[in-house]
């Protein structure tokens, strides 16, 4: 039996991966917001499959969140097979969260950072291991401000999406470098899916996202079908993906330097 995590998974295509998996028998750790919703997906399996999810509660825009939840999986399990890192909450104004921290950049990179990193031992039980990373793949390899990575000055939402990006890819090297058995994959939908769209954005990103997405997004049940597909048969490495497609990593000159000076970034940042 496998032990699958997956963050935002009470939503979307984080639901629709919950679903699929404890159909396949599989254990899942569901961890998200809301615990109704956790409930309601969970009143969706059949038979013994309900008693195989389990529902961790956090905002992983909360640094602290983040480790709490940390140390529960490396206290209740002794290997993660399969990390789908796929939380979301869209904001397109810069917010400062309680801690004191850029929420987006918490959200979206520090604590995928973490996920990956402090459960790399975890990954590493598994005899093959899996992290799929729901950032769209393919932002330009200038796209990290070194000196500013909580965007202080300057911050848009393009800016802030491009860094996130650019930072997920480049932690894929970090994480298949210090496991070389590991499959990370950088993974984004072909196109629009259907959900609820959390966040704080504006209303015509809010309505466009919504029309839009009725008329013309993937359910999460197909949009998802690609991200299984990877997750039950995980070739080791680092690897790009649009839907089914392969696609190329971005690359560029310094980029071992720069995951390094990246993760040495958030490190000091979190002392």
């Amino acid at each position: 039996m496998r032990t699958v995590v997956i963050t935002g998974g009470t939503d979307g295509m984080g639901a629709a991966l919950v679903r699929h998996h404890l159909g396949a028998g599989d254990r899942v750790v569901v961890i998200g917001r809301s615990r109704a919703k956790f409930d309601t997906l969970r009143g969706t399996a059949t038979g013994e499959a309900a008693g195989r999810a389990e529902f961790l509660g956090a905002d992983l825009s909360s640094v602290a969140e983040n480790r709490r939840v940390i140390e529960r999986l490396r206290a209740d399990h002794e290997r993660i097979d399969v990390l789908v890192l796929a939380a979301s909450f869209i904001r397109q104004r810069r917010h400062v969260t309680l801690e004191g921290r850029e929420a987006s950049w918490v959200l979206f990179f520090v604590s995928k950072y973490l996920f990956v990193t402090g459960l790399a031992d975890l990954l590493r039980a598994a005899e093959r291991p899996i992290v799929v990373n729901t950032a769209v793949p393919g932002a330009r390899a200038g796209a990290i401000d070194f000196d500013d990575l909580e965007l202080s000055r300057g911050f848009t939402f393009a800016r802030s999406n491009a860094q996130q990006r650019r930072a997920n890819e480049l932690l894929g090297l970090l994480a298949v470098t210090r496991n070389p058995d590991l499959a990370y994959v950088t993974w984004g939908p072909a196109r629009l899916v259907r959900s609820s769209f959390a966040g704080e954005v504006g209303f015509a990103m809010k309505l466009g996202a919504t029309v839009f997405g009725r008329l013309a997004g993937q359910h999460p049940d197909a949009a998802v079908a690609p991200i299984i597909a990877l997750i039950d048969d995980p070739v080791p490495g680092r690897n790009a993906y649009r839907g089914p497609k392969r696609r190329p990593l971005v690359t560029g000159p310094d980029d071992r330097a720069a995951i390094t000076r990246l993760a040495e970034a958030v490190d000091g940042s979190l002392v």
